[in-house]
C-alpha cells in the first residue's frame, strides 16, 4: 500500500513536492552537524540526567520546580540528591552519571 504523498504518486501536484523536497533538504542540513567526543558524551549525560529528574521528582525532588531544566552544572547536585533521597534504582543512576 502506497502512502498518499509519496514522491510517486502522481496525483501529489508539482509545487507540493518541490516544497517537500526543499524542506528535507533543509531538515537533513540542519541534522549534519559534527561534534567531537567530549561534546557528545556531555550531551548524553545532561539528557540522561533530565530523565532522571522527571522519573524520580517525586521521590527526591518534590520540593523543586518541576519544569526545572537540568544542566551540565546542575549533575553533581543530582547526583546527591539521588544518592541522599533515592532508593536502589535511584543509586544505579547516579552511578552512571558519574562515569
Amino acid at each position: 500500500m502506497a502512502l498518499s504523498g509519496s514522491s510517486s504518486d502522481p496525483a501529489l501536484p508539482t509545487a507540493a513536492r518541490a516544497y517537500l523536497a526543499e524542506i528535507g533538504r533543509r531538515g537533513g542540513k540542519r541534522s549534519r552537524r559534527t561534534l567531537d567526543p567530549a561534546s557528545a558524551r556531555r550531551m548524553v549525560k545532561v539528557r540522561e540526567a533530565r530523565k532522571a529528574y522527571a522519573k524520580f521528582y517525586a521521590q527526591c525532588f518534590w520540593s523543586f520546580d518541576p519544569d526545572l531544566k537540568i544542566g551540565m552544572d546542575d549533575i553533581a547536585w543530582l547526583v546527591e540528591q539521588l544518592r541522599k533521597n533515592g532508593g536502589r534504582s535511584a543509586w544505579e543512576v547516579a552511578a552512571r552519571l558519574c562515569r
